[in-house]
């Protein structure tokens, strides 16, 4: 009986050495390929150590850039501010000017018009120039401009035919 004990007792050290044998080299599979992680990820955090510092400087750069555009815009936006101010009083003196052919052209119209003396045509005079017609324009301050230029045309004929008609 003791011989049965002694062997079953080797039998099963046996099978627990079995064991303990392929324990072991499993957790040594597993050490090793947890020291071979480690190596990755101490390459990853320096990759990312790597990228982030570049990143940062990309940031730093943006900013940069951010804030001179910032300073271009708000010239820019400036100059327009001042340019527009300059436009709008430009536009209103213009404005009066127009008001004011205008009024000398109602003042030309209100007064009669002098009959002019028909006189034959001479020999060897120059031909009369026929005002050129200009497109009609399209804004009321187009319309108004063009009315005033029309007048001015208008006087400088009949001043030129007074002066013609006095040299005769």
């Amino acid at each position: 009986m003791s011989l049965f004990v002694t062997l079953a007792a080797d039998i099963l050290v046996a099978v627990l050495l079995a064991a303990t044998i392929v324990t072991s080299l499993r957790l040594s599979g597993r050490i090793g390929q947890m020291k071979g992680d480690e190596a990755a990820l101490r390459q990853t955090i320096g990759d990312l150590m790597v990228a982030s510092g570049t990143a940062e400087r990309a940031i730093a750069g943006l900013r940069a850039a951010i804030d001179d555009a910032d300073r271009t815009l708000n010239a820019s936006l400036d100059a327009a501010t001042a340019r527009s101010a300059e436009l709008k009083l430009q536009v209103e003196a213009g404005e009066t000017v127009v008001s004011r052919i205008g009024a000398i052209v109602a003042q030309m119209r209100a007064v009669p018009a002098r009959p002019e003396p028909a006189s034959a045509p001479q020999v060897g005079a120059e031909p009369e120039l026929q005002p050129l017609r200009r497109p009609e324009p399209s804004s009321p301050n187009g319309e108004r401009l063009g009315a005033a230029a029309a007048a001015a045309l208008a006087m400088s004929e009949r001043a030129l035919a007074r002066v013609r008609a006095r040299a005769a």
